[in-house]
């Protein structure tokens, strides 16, 4: 498969000036509000229809904040006669009284019709590599033949609907048809009909196209393209979502912790059974939510980060308990039964962070208290992954742990997190000379343990995508200090780097455009737009720029841009929010995936984080 070729020409296609969709839509509208006759006739619609080669259908999508979206498709004798079913049929729909069509600013309209229509069995739909048979949410959709019906899952559906996978697709596909409504589990069954011949499936592609306000605007898996890393975008992009953290924080200084924009509901996936007044919490995560109105208040000198994060670590250091250490009174974090090293360690680093910011001594205490709870849970060499776990030893402190129970509790980011913290403490908390020179002491065979030891020791647990980007920060931070500038450190970061950037997808190895900068396990899996990872990355750039490796710099900071560019998907602006139930709700959020619309505040704090300092580095 030619992918450049392919690329070339879905790029040429979105450089066009697509003014005549624009007056396609505007005609559609002022239809549906008076219910004439479509009128077309100052429109070159021919630039993108055939009347003698019309598309296999053609859907118009009401959408407006709160109503489920209306949809209707068809396909006639020519395309005005296409468009004027789609219209008649929606304005006849019960629902289409819901909908202020005469708003533009309140009622978006969507223009998607197919492009492409290919048989494909069920049983080689895929997702694994690049072929004929694959299903890539955003991009293809499925057409089924049930007797005499067509059923469509058109390629927006997978963002409308919040879908990342072939069977979600098909699910939506069989119930549709009314003879699998009544079966609890309907894809088997669809699968089973295909098989033997009652159904028949196609893949489908598709040009999709939105109005906002008074303008048109061309989908690409539903969402804006974006052709090259910008700085504004990229300054935009994390101010932007600092704010949203601020509007969305509790009295007690929590975050909003997760956002289905495409439900309006606030169930994470992991936990969907909580009950509204007592949804799950992380205390990792809120940290990481802290550490970013930190960063916003360092790149902007207002006052309003620094307040709301102070507020954020006030809820931080009300969940801290005391225990005596052999280093003297610990601290740590303690919430949801649990207390982990990543709690401790995350926190340590907030509180760190904090101070570095505003010279502000007020949490000096807390920064003592997690140092020490820190240091006392390296053994030989290897961090403790939690102190306190219910399911291990009645819940009771884990002074001592066996091999099955430290194997069990294993964490690759809980030993970065906590190092990171550390090493902030060893290089900037000057006011405890003798706990500075204690941290430093304590951190280097724990340095040295999880560079060099852990790889033999949990082998089988390390992946082909390195992941640790904590400790890749913890060591930039280390690096500071010319005593703690180990070649064996250093190496880790640099091997781990270009690792990320080997397995980061390129301009034309993939025939999907918005791939490009996303990191792969295996080539051809769906791209992760990985903003965790890269706040990885971007420390292993200004640790080249620190050793005076500028060639490798220059290189790091190359693929930075790119998966920066990538991640600007995952930014929810006005554009793209328009089959959100609350699009006021999610605007200037950022998800997790491309199609997924949950937002959590970790999928804030990593892309945010990793935005300011490759902005920092930009400058």
């Amino acid at each position: 498969m030619d992918f450049k070729l392919q690329n070339d020409k879905t790029r040429e296609f979105y450089k066009q000036d697509f003014t005549e969709i624009n007056k396609i839509l505007n005609a559609a509208r002022k239809s549906l509000i008076d219910g004439s006759e479509i009128d077309l006739s100052d429109v070159d619609y021919k630039k993108f229809f055939d009347d003698n080669n019309l598309p296999d259908v053609t859907y118009i999508t009401l959408f407006q904040a709160k109503n489920p979206p209306l949809r209707f498709g068809s396909r006639r004798a020519n395309f005005k006669a296409t468009l004027q079913r789609v219209i008649e049929k929606i304005r006849t729909n019960k629902r289409f009284s819901l909908f202020n069509v005469k708003d533009e600013e309140v009622c978006r309209i969507m223009l998607e019709y197919t492009t492409d229509v290919t048989p494909v069995q069920v049983y080689n739909l895929h997702m694994k590599d690049f072929s004929e048979n694959r299903f890539e949410p955003g991009i293809t959709g499925i057409k089924a033949i049930y007797g005499a019906q067509n059923y469509y899952y058109m390629p927006t559906d997978a963002i409308v609907k919040s879908h990342m996978t072939i069977g979600k697709a098909l699910q939506t596909i069989a119930k549709s048809v009314p003879d699998l409504k009544g079966n609890k589990n309907p894809v088997p069954v669809l699968e089973e009909k295909c098989g033997n011949g009652v159904c028949k499936l196609f893949l489908i592609e598709s040009r999709a196209f939105i109005t906002y306000k008074n303008e048109c605007v061309p989908l690409y898996r539903g969402n804006t393209l974006y052709n090259e890393f910008n700085c504004d975008i990229t300054w935009k992009i994390f101010q932007n979502s600092a704010d949203w953290l601020i509007k969305n924080m509790k009295d007690d200084g929590r975050f909003l912790y997760y956002y289905d924009c495409a439900d309006d509901s606030f169930n994470d996936h992991e936990h969907p059974n909580r009950p509204l007044n007592n949804l799950y919490y992380n205390c990792l995560r809120h940290s990481g939510g802290a550490i970013v109105l930190i960063r916003a208040y360092q790149a902007t000198g207002n006052k309003k980060y620094i307040k709301a994060a102070k507020k954020a670590l006030k809820f931080t250091t009300s969940i801290t308990r005391k225990h005596k250490t052999k280093f003297g009174e610990g601290m740590y974090v303690f919430y949801n039964t649990k207390s982990k090293l990543g709690g401790t360690g995350i926190g340590l680093v907030s509180l760190m962070q904090y101070r570095i910011a505003t010279g502000d001594k007020s949490f000096d205490k807390y920064i003592k208290g997690y140092t020490r709870h820190l240091l006392s849970r390296i053994y030989n060499g290897e961090f403790l992954g939690y102190y306190i776990h219910p399911s291990y030893q009645g819940g009771k402190p884990l002074e001592t742990m066996t091999d099955a129970e430290r194997r069990a509790m294993f964490s690759f980011y809980y030993p970065g997190e906590a190092l990171l913290g550390l090493a902030l403490v060893a290089n900037h908390f000057k006011s405890d000379k003798k706990l500075q020179e204690l941290v430093r002491e304590e951190s280097r065979p724990a340095l040295d343990w999880i560079v060099n030891e852990r790889p033999k020791y949990y082998a089988d647990l390390f992946t082909s995508l390195p992941s640790d980007a904590w400790l890749m920060q913890a060591i930039e931070e280390w690096a500071n200090d010319p005593d703690f500038r180990n070649e064996d450190y250093v190496n880790f970061v640099f091997n781990d780097a270009k690792e990320m950037m080997k397995r980061m997808y390129k301009k034309d190895d993939s025939p999907y455009i918005d791939f490009e900068g996303g990191m792969y396990y295996d080539y051809g899996d769906h791209y992760y737009p990985d903003g965790a990872r890269c706040e990885g990355l971007v420390a292993a750039y200004y640790l080249a720029k620190k050793l005076e490796k500028y060639d490798l710099a220059d290189e790091i900071l190359k693929a930075c841009r790119l998966a920066a560019k990538c991640q600007y998907q995952l930014y929810i602006n006005e554009k793209v929010n328009y089959g959100h139930k609350n699009p006021a709700k999610s605007v200037n959020a950022i998800k997790f995936k491309a199609t997924r619309q949950w937002v959590r505040v970790d999928s804030i704090q990593h892309v945010a984080c990793f935005f300011i300092r490759l902005f920092w580095a930009m400058k």
